[in-house]
């Protein structure tokens, strides 16, 4: 069985993410999106609301699991038994610290192989950080995140700016 892990915080997971979970699962017979527990970054939702978020956002693909990790990606790729791990390049600035992060993996583990995925171009610009910050002034984030990550992002800005721009 040919198993890849997708690692990151998806802190919330979004439509650019799951594309690529999709045209993951058409390589690889097994594909763990995995949240890569990150003490240096303070994510909006705990660890528990963006499993149950990923697990509901991708539940018509039946070769997905959905774990969490924290330590070096590379000994964790070693519990599961995987053969590479997924990684989206959205534009060329993700390119310079994508191929840094993926040298070093081979380097520590040299089985072990990186893929890199570009999403359909209607998600390039897209990430979380852009996401929770749309949602946060009360922007429309229907056409970025599925339903119910949009409705819990709604509940974590209850007091959203929703009437435009507020003048000084």
């Amino acid at each position: 069985m040919r198993v890849a892990i997708y690692p990151g915080t998806f802190d919330p997971i979004t439509y650019g993410h799951i594309d690529i979970a999709e045209r993951a699962v058409t390589l690889f017979d097994k594909i763990v999106i995995t949240i890569a527990v990150n003490s240096s970054k303070k994510p909006l939702f705990s660890i528990d609301e963006r499993k149950k978020m990923i697990m509901e956002s991708v539940s018509y693909l039946s070769n997905i699991e959905v774990d969490a990790f924290e330590g070096l990606l590379m000994d964790y790729v070693k519990t599961k038994k995987a053969a590479a791990v997924i990684r989206g390049l959205r534009a060329i600035s993700d390119f310079e610290y994508e191929l840094q992060m993926a040298l070093m993996n081979r380097k520590l583990a040299e089985d072990v192989v990186t893929v890199f995925l570009m999403p359909n171009v209607n998600y390039t610009y897209l990430n979380s950080t852009i996401v929770k910050e749309v949602a946060s002034f009360g922007g429309d984030i229907s056409g970025l995140v599925p339903p119910g990550v949009e409705r819990r992002l709604r509940e974590k800005f209850p007091k959203a700016i929703h009437s435009g721009i507020k003048k000084y």
